[in-house]
């Protein structure tokens, strides 16, 4: 047919082929009517089917082969896919009309969508293909890292725990002559959390731990947690206890949430001393049972009473009358010893304190912090910076006290089993002396 059509009957077709296929070039629709023996009809389906993906303005041109296969196969398509007045359309519209291109209607398998510019987000994950598994291996080891981040901050304690069962953890204490802090925990509750994070990761209260006592943490819900329950009684969790190493008494007890300074200064009471003084004292404290014999009440005692009461009322009549004459010796002995002891007080000098600056704030590791229990039984606490000379803690407990103006006083630093005297004239600083995050007591001279 070819060689029986003109030239202007084939560019005719080459026009009107362009025409419904809007945006292909001349030289594809030449390729499709050469295919199709310049058929119009069969050369629009059999460019339709050969762009199945409905991209038609970015399609290349199929090989030649390719179109005169698929023009093999187009057959069996002309019967079943119409392009309804493709053959009207053809020559209705001059040179200087451009149509509009005709819509192309298809079944498409659900499955194919993603072939047909489906948008993402509408497809499902096993939809979506490798680039959604890897945002999500993106998305898993993100939510990974929050995880690791938060369980950072909630973990125990491992600097400060003692590594070993209760009874380990006891004889531990006992023969370092160290009081026992026993922490039980319950998963359940979220305070067992906050303590992990607040209390015992506090630096002044892991300090404390450190120095002055055994720590041993474990859940209630595991062997030796519930041992420890059932021996004391344990109700609610989490509870702290400080317990006695030598006998296993429970000294004391704190429930739930407790916060870092009332901790610190309920644990005052305990660095004064370790088990072993608490126990020597408690001895020397003890009564001594003395026998009370059992007096008769007869006649001749009863006279005997009263003879030793006459006796007693004469003697006190007597007493009287010295008395009233020495009363003026006595009081001018009285004027004469108290102005003694002014003088004595006079005499003593009093040392200048080097004035206290505004408590420090900022970097924790440029911190330190020192309890300070006081003679009334007031609990004090303080901010200084590691550099700062222990001067300033002698200036800190004397603006605490108004007596301090004209009585001296001491500093003692709490150690287990013993107590250490602060010299004022160290010229060093708090971490240097070992204060840093400790506890000290003040005494007067």
């Amino acid at each position: 047919m070819e060689g029986v059509m003109s030239a202007n009957d084939q560019q005719s077709l080459v026009s009107s082929f362009l025409e419904i296929a809007v945006g292909q070039t001349a030289d594809t629709a030449r390729q499709f009517l050469q295919a199709t023996g310049w058929k119009l009809e069969e050369a629009i389906q059999l460019f339709y089917v050969g762009n199945e993906a409905g991209i038609m303005a970015e399609a290349a041109p199929l090989p030649t082969e390719n179109i005169d296969r698929l023009a093999d196969q187009a057959s069996g398509v002309n019967e079943n896919v119409a392009l309804p007045g493709a053959n009207e359309n053809v020559g209705q519209f001059s040179e200087d009309e451009v149509r509009a291109p005709m819509p192309v209607i298809r079944d498409v398998l659900y499955d194919d969508m993603a072939l047909y510019g489906a948008p993402r987000a509408r497809l499902s994950q096993h939809e979506q293909g490798p680039g959604v598994w890897e945002s999500d291996q993106g998305a898993t080891s993100s939510e990974n890292a929050t995880q690791e981040n938060l369980a950072s901050l909630y973990r125990p304690p491992f600097k400060i725990l003692f590594q070993g069962s209760f009874e380990k953890a006891k004889s531990a204490a006992s023969v370092q002559d160290k009081w026992l802090l026993v922490n039980l925990q319950s998963t359940k509750e979220f305070s067992s959390h906050m303590l992990n994070r607040d209390t015992w990761a506090n630096e002044a209260v892991s300090q404390t731990i450190i120095t002055n006592f055994i720590f041993w943490q474990t859940y209630d819900d595991t062997t030796e947690g519930k041992k420890v329950c059932t021996y004391y009684k344990l109700e609610s969790m989490p509870v702290v206890l400080l317990i006695d190493p030598i006998t296993g008494q429970k000294m004391r007890s704190w429930n739930g949430m407790v916060h870092p300074d009332r901790f610190l200064e309920d644990l005052l009471l305990f660095l004064d001393s370790g088990p072993r003084d608490h126990h020597v004292t408690l001895s020397n404290k003890r009564p001594r049972e003395t026998a009370h014999p059992q007096k008769t009440k007869d006649a001749s005692v009863a006279e005997e009473t009263n003879e030793e009461d006459e006796e007693m009322q004469r003697a006190l009549a007597a007493s009287m009358e010295g008395m009233k004459e020495t009363s003026g010796t006595i009081s001018k002995d009285k004027d004469e010893i108290i102005t003694d002891k002014e003088e004595e007080t006079s005499s003593i000098k009093m040392p200048t304190y080097p004035p206290l600056p505004e408590e420090p704030k900022g970097d924790r590791n440029l911190l330190c912090r020192v309890g300070v229990r006081l003679p009334d039984g007031r609990r004090v606490q303080r901010n200084f910076l590691r550099i700062d000379p222990i001067q300033l803690l002698w200036s800190f407990c004397y603006s605490q006290l108004k007596e301090a103006e004209a009585r001296p006083f001491q500093l003692t630093q709490a150690i287990p089993g013993a107590s250490k005297n602060l010299d004022y004239d160290c010229q060093s600083t708090f971490e240097e002396s070992g204060l840093a995050n400790s506890m000290v007591s003040v005494t007067w001279e």
